[in-house]
């Protein structure tokens, strides 16, 4: 009675574990994609197809500058409700030396809207990662756009006041000549 009662709960739990197995979330990940800087800014994004009900995703993209820069990122995805398309959980931005920053969720629910605004960030390699889940059986997309613009470095900053402090040692020159 002891054997078949303990044979009876190990089959029983190798089935939940097989059940639990199933019912697991796909992953629904894209392979990272490389952005290309034009003028300093990028668009990027992700679709995934219908028959995606609760599988996940962490889509990464990522780029590269030179020189000290500003950072500004907006993700966002739209459905017709709360209860289609995508949920976005996650979004950071990420350097070699791994996260640098974690956008803001501004907005959840029928909209989902991230941002972030980050200030001296070094030259060198970058990714934004998006993470998230898809919310139905619909498809289901997000978008992101990211902006870098350098910083004027130092010596620029002194070359501008020694540019204007010329300017200025000129105009009083001719003042002083006209008089």
């Amino acid at each position: 009675m002891k054997k078949s009662t303990s044979l009876i709960a190990a089959l029983l739990f190798a089935g939940a574990t097989v059940a639990s197995t199933a019912a697991m979330a796909a992953d629904i990940s894209h392979a990272p994609e490389a952005l290309t800087l034009l003028d300093g800014t990028s668009d990027f994004g992700s679709s995934f197809s219908a028959g995606n009900n609760k599988n996940t995703f962490l889509d990464e993209f990522t780029f590269s500058f030179n020189g000290t820069s500003d950072f500004d990122g907006l993700v966002s995805s739209m459905s017709s409700n709360a209860h289609n398309g995508l949920d976005i959980t996650s979004v950071a931005l990420y350097g070699m030396n791994g996260l640098v920053s974690s956008f803001q969720q501004l907005e959840t629910g029928k909209t989902d809207r991230w941002t972030l605004t980050k200030t001296g960030l070094a030259a060198g390699a970058y990714s934004v990662k998006v993470g998230g889940s898809a919310v139905s059986g619909k498809a289901g997309s997000f978008a992101g756009n990211l902006n870098v613009s350098a910083v004027p470095e130092p010596t620029t900053y002194g070359m501008m006041l020694g540019g204007l402090g010329l300017l200025g040692f000129m105009a009083r020159r001719r003042k002083n000549a006209a008089a």
